[in-house]
């Protein structure tokens, strides 16, 4: 029987080190800005979201509305920073609304 260590981890320290060893880092953040987006927009604006993506750091939103478009696009830089803040990475560079 293999003698048991008394070193203890928190959850979230295992579970970093778990996504770190299986590459899985990329997913995970496409994962969380995702749920960032919509937390953050609101079920208004989320509602109206059809797609979130994110791809080389590029964040690509899908709208079903032109109007809300036009006016999330006058916030490109805002929203951007605050994604980032709440992500707590630089992850998204660029806010592509379609």
């Amino acid at each position: 029987m293999a003698k048991r260590e008394n070193d203890s981890f928190s959850i979230q320290d295992l579970m970093k080190s778990f996504i770190k060893e299986n590459n899985l880092t990329k997913g995970m953040q496409k994962i969380k800005v995702e749920e960032t987006w919509n937390n953050m927009m609101g079920p208004g604006v989320a509602t109206h979201t059809t797609s979130v993506k994110l791809q080389n750091k590029s964040l690509i939103i899908q709208l079903n509305s032109s109007v809300l478009r036009e006016e999330l696009s006058y916030g490109k830089d805002k929203i951007i920073k605050m994604m980032n803040e709440e992500i707590g990475e630089e992850a998204i560079t660029k806010l592509i609304l379609v």
